[in-house]
């Protein structure tokens, strides 16, 4: 479980984010600074570089882009989104070039957005994400902590794309993205001890990159169903927790998640890699590629009569996360 989030009173002074061509709040009232940073090309996955810049963003109602959960994507694909192959820190995340605004965090160490429709585009946010609000966007955006939708026992909506989370350095163990009703696209999560987090209804994610660290204590996890909903598309993400010791899987849902589909997926490291238990519903397991011998016991331990299980194999990667031979088939193992 999350920590509760303090909730702070905004001065009137404050200032309300309005688009260039608008005056459409995007968010709660906030402060911006001064100093606004750009993404270069060369640390667009882990750091950004100083220049000066006028703080700018969109105000647009929000809208889900298309998803898979009317059919699965056919087996075997491996580019999609920004990415020719498999997701990587390169053409995930915030994209090279983009500008991006600070903003003041009005929520404790939080910046949280209140607004139904609410659009955050190419902001820099140095704290969490606090979404209290339905139908949000967050695009081209940085979030140095973490992105949840969740508060007080009421969980909100919103679409994350092209945007990275989680600090340049250390290790947080909170998830990453999480947790009742979101779409993420293109989306890069770094040092977090969990990757996604699924508690709820309507969440598809695709072409994302998760790179997991762990705390001693930790039972890190790439995604995780915490008491889950309905209707969980998992589609051509790459997870990777080999350089994670504290661990449980890259894949872990075992809680309660009715109607699943994880397809195309690359997946490195883990106990037990895919643990897929508990599901109701349609259950798909397709696609998938496994990094041979990332494991520490074993790539599948899931309960295999549940699933409709094809097309999974496993693989050795380079550095770069290209696939460079085939091993062999992947089997479910229960």
């Amino acid at each position: 479980m999350r920590h509760a989030l303090p909730i702070a009173v905004v001065g009137v002074a404050a200032m309300v984010l309005t688009a260039c061509t608008g005056s459409t709040p995007v968010a709660d009232p906030v402060s911006t600074t001064p100093s606004d940073t750009t993404v270069s090309s060369t640390t667009a996955a882990s750091s950004t570089t100083t220049s000066t810049s006028t703080t700018t963003s969109s105000t647009t109602t929000s809208s889900k882009p298309g998803g898979t959960s009317q059919g699965a994507p056919p087996p075997g694909r491996s580019g999609g989104g920004r990415c020719a192959a498999y997701p990587t820190p390169a053409c995930t995340g915030v994209p090279p070039g983009t500008k991006l605004s600070a903003v003041t965090l009005n929520s404790g160490d939080s910046y949280r957005v209140s607004q139904d429709g609410a659009v955050l585009d190419g902001m820099h946010i140095p704290g969490n994400l606090l979404i209290t609000a339905h139908n949000v966007t967050v695009r081209n955006s940085q979030i140095d902590g973490f992105v949840t939708d969740e508060y007080e026992n009421v969980d909100y909506s919103y679409t994350i794309l092209d945007s990275t989370v989680g600090p340049a350095s250390g290790c947080d163990s909170q998830p990453g993205v999480g947790e009742g009703s979101f779409y993420a696209r293109g989306v890069l999560i770094r040092n977090h001890g969990d990757g996604f987090r699924d508690s709820g209804n309507d969440i598809e994610i695709h072409d994302s990159y998760v790179h997991l660290c762990s705390n001693p204590g930790d039972h890190s996890d790439g995604i995780q169903s915490y008491q889950g909903g309905h209707n969980l598309v998992l589609d051509h993400n790459t997870l990777d927790q080999r350089d994670a010791t504290d661990i449980t899987a890259p894949i872990f849902l075992t809680d309660l998640t009715n109607t699943v589909s994880v397809t195309n997926n690359l997946v490195a490291g883990g106990t037990y890699s895919i643990q897929v238990k508990g599901a109701g519903g349609t259950v798909v397991v397709r696609g998938n590629r496994m990094v041979d011998k990332s494991w520490v016991y074993g790539p599948v331990e899931s309960e295999c009569g549940n699933i409709q299980w094809s097309d999974n194999t496993l693989v050795t990667i380079d550095s770069n996360y290209t696939v460079t031979s085939t091993v062999g088939p992947l089997p479910c193992h229960g």
